[in-house]
C-alpha cells in the first residue's frame, strides 16, 4: 500500500500563488511518475502536470507557463507551484503516483481562486 498526504490548498485571490505538496509513504520501491490532476464541479477530472523520476515534465495547455511541478526523490514528495492563478483554476487537486504498475491517489485538496 502507498499513502499520499497532500497539503497546501486554500483560498487565494486571482493572480495569487499557492504551492501544493504531496508526500508518499508506505510500500514504495520506486515511484515512476508523480502527478497532479484536478476536478472542478460538474467537470471531468483532468491531468494538470506530471513528472518522471528522471525529471521530465508534462503540463496541460491551460497551465503552461503558470504552474511548475517538481519532486524530491529522497523525500518521495511532489510539489505543484501555482502562480498567476485564475478563477478557472478552482478545483479539487489530487496527487497521484505510479508505483509497480499501479496508480495511487491522494484524498484531494481544495483550491479556490476568488476575490
Amino acid at each position: 500500500q502507498v499513502q499520499l498526504v497532500e497539503s497546501g490548498g486554500g483560498l487565494v485571490q486571482p493572480g495569487g500563488s499557492l504551492r501544493l505538496s504531496c508526500a508518499a509513504s508506505g510500500s514504495i520501491s520506486s515511484i515512476v511518475v508523480m502527478a497532479w490532476s484536478r476536478q472542478a464541479p460538474g467537470k471531468q477530472r483532468e491531468l494538470v502536470a506530471s513528472i518522471t523520476k528522471g525529471g521530465s515534465t508534462n503540463y496541460a495547455d491551460s497551465v503552461k507557463g503558470r504552474f511548475t511541478i517538481s519532486r524530491d526523490n529522497a523525500k518521495n514528495t511532489v510539489y505543484l507551484q501555482m502562480d498567476s492563478l485564475k478563477p478557472e483554476d478552482t478545483a479539487v487537486y489530487y496527487c497521484h503516483v505510479l508505483v509497480g504498475g499501479l496508480v495511487y491517489w491522494g484524498q484531494g485538496t481544495q483550491v479556490t481562486v476568488s476575490s
